[in-house]
């Protein structure tokens, strides 16, 4: 259900922006964004308050991120906006014994995913004048997260406490952030860099995520 959510508003995205993006004004009517998106997802890790902590803290997580905005003035526009991100870890471990000096070992991969669909607003000037174009948003939506085990292997084979699983989840979500936008034409412009702040309130806990970016605006 959830990747029919995803796929229906992405192509809504593309059809307003594509439809709103003919008129012609002082200032664009609307934008289509596109490219790579970085998450810097919590483990629920805290090993101190510097900036290194922040992201040692984190998983690396990488995939796309999409976004529209139908512009009603100059400076403020209504945002939809959809990201992907994944991961593979591989988890290992081993004790011993000593009351028998057997060895036990226990080793597992880990394929995650985090999705977001939300929606809010964009401030960002839209003319059709100047180079660089700083933006800002806000968004709140769906944040849907999972995770599913494989590739188990212990020994002994008899003792494996895992077994192969599949674990998802939804939750609210917030993206708050902004960048930096780069004028090549009136039809494209470069996001040369985006960072958001993209909490996610799950189980009754909240994880602290930071989404990165960059692509191309058209």
């Amino acid at each position: 259900m959830f990747k029919r959510i995803f796929s229906a508003l992405a192509i809504a995205i593309i059809s307003v922006v594509a439809a709103s993006a003919q008129a012609t004004d002082d200032y664009k009517k609307g934008e289509f964004f596109v490219g790579y998106s970085n998450g810097q997802v919590d483990t629920g890790l805290d090993s101190g308050n510097s900036v290194g902590s922040l992201f040692r803290d984190r998983a690396n997580f990488n995939g796309v991120n999409a976004s529209g905005v139908y512009n009603l003035s100059r400076y403020f526009g209504i945002k939809g906006d959809v990201s992907g991100t994944f991961n593979t870890t591989r988890f290992s471990d081993s004790f011993v014994d000593t009351t028998t000096s057997t060895t036990y070992t226990t080793s597992f991969k880990t394929t995650n995913s985090l999705y977001n669909v939300v929606g809010g607003v964009q401030v960002k000037d839209n003319s059709r004048e100047g180079t660089f174009k700083p933006f800002a948003h806000a968004m709140v939506g769906l944040g849907h997260v999972r995770t599913k085990v494989s590739d188990v292997q212990c020994t002994p084979v008899t003792l494996c406490p895992i077994i192969n699983e599949s674990f998802s989840d939804n939750g609210l979500a917030g993206v708050i952030g902004g960048g930096l936008d780069i004028k090549v034409n009136n039809s494209i412009q470069i996001r040369a860099i985006q960072v958001d702040y993209n909490p996610i309130r799950i189980g009754g806990q909240t994880d602290h995520n930071i989404r990165l970016g960059a692509g191309i605006v058209f």
